[in-house]
């Protein structure tokens, strides 16, 4: 496929819109018997009960996109479209609920009218027979594709300048947490600064390996013209021409979005609130490493509620607890929270708790949960710790950088067990059901709540 460049060449292809422009039109063929009875739902297009031969005949002078409905001899629940396409009559059972339109399977495209059922179904047949060979390469897509894509080259600049950012935080991370700034040689950051400047010098991959989040794909209804923004070709069609992102609103063929790499840049904007929002979404739209609903609860907790006795097994005040989440949903990191924390810090341990309840992936994920039991079947502490160090390792990013910080400040609560009555057995019983996703129906988390206790009691061999 050819590179695109915005100084000499067109971002769209509109070879496909050029070729539905060209299918035929619908056109009902009304019934002259002005008495013949009809469902409430069909108008003069029905024509009552006949068979396909009589159909055949009433249709066979018609010009193409020409249709009727009708009730075929013996039919049950159905009725039966008749079509004129390429000089030949189709017949399609057709259904209708009042719910749901008017449709050819229960699994298929649903429509508001019979018109628009049939301008979809003569666009399909038509762009099927004309444009096969265009089809046939959306089909043959290589990796190449997504570098060289309308989104790529419109949002180059916006997904350098993500990248930059992200790079940026990851190495300061690294730097952070491996050695005092101080001893950090400028040798090391020297390297880092010219591998930075030929990488965007190559204009590599965009978005840096380390990042990965999937596009939340939604079959979607365009209005006007609308283009894939992966290969650039139009959405043909009337009703559910493609997929479109939840959370970045990338918008591709159906199959075209089965190549789109798993890098999707979600848009702020289009993010309802913070509770139930995937954790490597919350982290890339609001460009940070760990949700601030995360940060302040801890330091709240931590100033107010560190020496509070129960503190995570003693519930809040649900109203509270309630409120305070419609606040942080509505107004995010403008919500206050010293207040409540001040006269009941159970409320905010009770708000991170629900936070991390309602995590679509829990922080320690069903595809990372067997490296982390497994290694509770090692015997001594030493054993646990190496395979608890390579378990954390499958976490995607943001579920590593979020549980870290958590599992630490767990760790800090516990130093301090002899006045909050909370150990670290205390604690993993207690959050255990919340941060680790558990296969469904199990009763028994005694091995989850071990593995958590070695997690929070070794959390400096584990992390550091």
């Amino acid at each position: 496929m050819a590179e695109y460049s915005l100084s000499n060449q067109k971002v769209w292809k509109p070879e496909l819109y050029k070729i539905q422009l060209e299918a035929p039109i619908p056109k009902a063929i009304p019934c002259r018997n002005l008495n013949e009875p009809r469902p409430e739902f069909y108008g003069y297009e029905y024509h009552g009960t006949i068979d396909h031969k009589d159909c055949d005949a009433k249709l066979s002078s018609e010009p193409d996109g020409s249709y009727l409905i009708r009730k075929s001899p013996g039919a049950g629940d159905y009725w039966t479209l008749s079509l004129r396409f390429e000089q030949k009559t189709k017949h399609f059972k057709i259904y209708y609920t009042p719910d749901k339109g008017y449709f050819l399977k229960e699994n298929f495209k649903k429509f508001d009218s019979i018109h628009d059922l049939v301008a979809d179904g003569l666009v399909d047949f038509y762009m099927r027979l004309h444009a096969g060979p265009i089809i046939q390469q959306l089909l043959c897509q290589t990796k190449n594709c997504y570098e060289q894509s309308p989104y790529m080259t419109l949002n180059r600049r916006k997904l350098r300048a993500l990248s930059s950012e992200m790079q940026k935080s990851s190495k300061l991370s690294i730097l952070n947490d491996d050695m005092p700034a101080a001893d950090v040689p400028d040798s090391y950051a020297s390297r880092i600064a010219l591998k930075t400047h030929i990488n965007e010098a190559n204009n590599e991959d965009v978005l840096p390996e380390i990042y990965e989040k999937n596009h939340v794909f939604k079959t979607h209804t365009f209005k006007g013209l609308n283009w894939c923004e992966f290969c650039a070709n139009f959405l043909w069609g009337f009703t559910s021409q493609g997929v479109k992102c939840e959370d970045c609103a990338f918008v591709a063929h159906i199959k075209c979005s089965e190549f789109v790499p798993s890098k999707c840049v979600p848009d702020l904007k289009r993010l309802r609130g913070i509770f139930g929002v995937d954790l490597t979404t919350l982290v890339t739209a609001h460009k940070c490493k760990i949700p601030f609903i995360v940060i302040k609860c801890v330091e709240e907790i931590e100033h107010h509620g560190m020496l509070q006795e129960g503190i995570y097994r003693i519930s809040g005040f649900a109203d509270e607890i309630d409120a305070l989440k419609m606040a942080l949903d509505k107004d995010g990191e403008k919500a206050d929270m010293s207040a409540l924390a001040n006269s009941n810090v159970n409320v905010i341990a009770g708000i991170l708790k629900l936070y991390l309840r309602l995590l679509p992936v829990s922080l320690i994920t069903f595809q990372a949960y067997p490296a982390f039991m497994y290694a509770m079947t090692f015997r001594t502490v030493g054993e646990q710790v190496l395979s608890l160090r390579e378990a954390i390792k499958q976490l995607p990013l943001a579920h590593f950088n979020c549980l870290k910080y958590i599992l630490e400040h767990l760790n800090r609560i516990a130093s301090h067990h002899a006045l909050n009555k909370m150990n670290v057995s205390n604690l993993a019983t207690v959050l255990a059901p919340t941060l680790i996703a558990t296969p469904q129906h199990m009763t028994d988390l005694s091995q989850e709540i071990s593995m958590l206790t070695a997690l929070i009691d070794h959390y400096y061999a584990v992390f550091l």
